[in-house]
């Protein structure tokens, strides 16, 4: 039995969210152990070495650096002494195997407006309403409503009469052709969303916020990779006094006369604890909880998971200069691409892949003369019925050889270093139920009250954070919920305290612009 004198939490798991929360408890005095499942921390944030070359296996382009330096700043740390982030410019370059044509996507208005004129001038007439208009839902959407806890229907309903003003209600792909009309451009400022595990077609259109902040406040890298951030939070939490034990798999939470008293590992250990933050897949909850079942009735169906991804992550002997940092392909269906990968969960008969390759930033991510690329396809979830273990090599073929075809001649003679995962990866190693790779759906019915909220519902003491619970996924997403979760403790365990700053923090660390000149 593991217990304590002192007021305990209990953090399971140790992506974004869980770190972000152990760092905010951790200043409110708690004391706080993170259990970990896996080998190393960061969940779908790890890293992978091997050979020279350095490669992050999920998130990989930070937007809102803000949003970190709240973070660092709540253990009284300045970001800039732990982390270099630099600006890219462009962000991240779009290909489509159909035209000649690509769209830089960065934060430079004219040099936008520019690659917007070579497909449609009167589109690009229209980016500043776009930027207006979705700058709009940023501020009254996410800003506000992403810090708040959405436990009550009123709540939300208080919210209703601001999300129909802007017109956020409607999906996404709706809401952005009312400003652009040329296909290419409806897709490079509506795909976001796909990359939380949202079909545009199918998300409400809050999620414009993602295309005008990565505009308004750039797209960034942080020298080493994210996993540099992961190594920087886990080492405050250190420093901070805080526990973290790898390997170290939960199995059960446990509870006593509606309260959570602690959890046990898979080992049998009993870690006792006043309270519980669970920063696994939230669709996992009754796997934990299996005699305590969450069947209140203000989820009005099952949450519904996401897709999934095939990641490759690929060491060459050879650069491939075509590719900038971010790089996405799109092949000759995008439309059909997504239904095959969301509403139908069956491999799609077209391709579209993001691409990573921090080498183009940073040399030192890959061995000489080299690249590190990181490949990233959508792909439906184990719902589908395939056979992961017969169908990876021949996808995996399949993908390297389109892309050959298409600008990247000599890929697969190239590389040296291999690793992948698939969506047994996400199931096996991440614990996401269906393999699923972002958690739950972001549509309109799994947002705000009708997502996993911050606190149970049904056991008091327990609390979620991470990309499954409010208020969404992504690493923003992510670190918001871990501020929402921090104020909802602090008023259960009637602590006074001001997690946030009025007004929206800009980055203050160690950034770097593009022309590389210190910010």
């Amino acid at each position: 039995m593991v217990g304590s004198d002192r007021r305990r939490a209990i953090v399971v798991g140790s992506g974004f969210g869980g770190l972000a929360t152990a760092i905010r408890l951790l200043g409110d005095g708690w004391a706080v152990t993170i259990l970990e499942a896996r080998p190393e921390i960061g969940g779908r944030a790890s890293r992978i070495r091997e050979g020279g070359y350095t490669f992050d296996t999920g998130p990989s382009l930070i937007t809102m650096p803000w949003l970190f330096e709240e973070v660092f700043a709540a253990a009284g740390e300045k970001m800039s002494d732990h982390v270099t982030l630099r600006q890219l410019q462009p962000g991240y370059r779009i290909f489509w195997t159909e035209d000649d044509r690509h769209f830089d996507f960065g934060s430079d208005r004219e040099a936008l407006v520019a690659e917007m004129r070579k497909f449609s001038a009167s589109d690009a007439a229209n980016l500043d309403a776009f930027l207006a208009d979705s700058g709009a839902i940023h501020r009254e959407g996410i800003l506000v409503s992403g810090r708040q806890s959405f436990l009550d229907l009123a709540d939300f309903v208080k919210l209703l009469p601001t999300m129909a003003r802007l017109d956020a209600i409607r999906f996404l792909g709706g809401w952005v052709a009312k400003y652009f009309k040329e296909p290419h451009l409806q897709q490079a400022f509506g795909f976001h969303s796909l990359f939380i595990g949202g079909d545009p077609s199918r998300v409400p259109a809050i999620y414009a916020a993602l295309a005008y902040l990565q505009i308004a406040d750039g797209i960034w890298y942080s020298e080493g990779g994210v996993y540099s951030v992961i190594e920087a939070f886990g080492a405050i939490v250190q420093k901070m006094g805080g526990t973290i034990a790898v390997n170290s798999k939960v199995d059960q939470i446990l509870h006593r006369a509606g309260t959570v008293v602690g959890v046990r590992t898979s080992d049998g250990t009993v870690h006792d604890a006043n309270l519980v933050v669970y920063n696994g897949d939230v669709t996992a909850r009754d796997v934990l909880l299996p005699d305590r079942p969450d069947t209140l009735p203000w989820r009005l169906r099952p949450l519904r998971t996401t897709m999934s991804a095939h990641m490759m992550y690929l060491g060459t002997n050879k650069r491939f200069e075509k590719l900038l940092h971010h790089t996405l392909v799109v092949g000759d269906d995008y439309h059909g691409f997504i239904r095959d990968v969301t509403r139908d969960r069956r491999i799609p008969h077209s391709n579209a892949v993001y691409i990573h390759a921090p080498s183009r930033t940073e040399p030192a991510m890959a061995a000489p003369g080299g690249d590190s690329i990181a490949i990233l396809l959508p792909v439906p979830n184990l719902a589908s019925g395939d056979d992961w273990r017969a169908l990876e090599p021949r996808l995996r073929d399949r993908t390297l050889e389109w892309l050959e075809a298409w600008g990247l001649p000599g890929l697969r003679d190239s590389i040296v270093v291999e690793r992948s995962w698939t969506p047994l990866t996400f199931r096996d190693e991440l614990l996401a139920p269906d393999g699923n790779a972002f958690a739950v759906e972001p549509s309109l019915q799994q947002s705000a009250y009708f997502r996993q909220p911050n606190r149970d519902r049904a056991l008091a003491g327990l609390y979620y954070v991470g990309g499954g619970t409010h208020p969404g996924a992504g690493m923003p997403g992510a670190l918001l919920t871990a501020q929402v979760t921090q104020d909802l403790i602090r008023s259960d365990y009637r602590a006074s305290h001001v997690s946030h700053p009025r007004g929206a923090a800009r980055a203050t660390g160690n950034t770097v612009g593009p022309d590389g000149a210190r910010i």
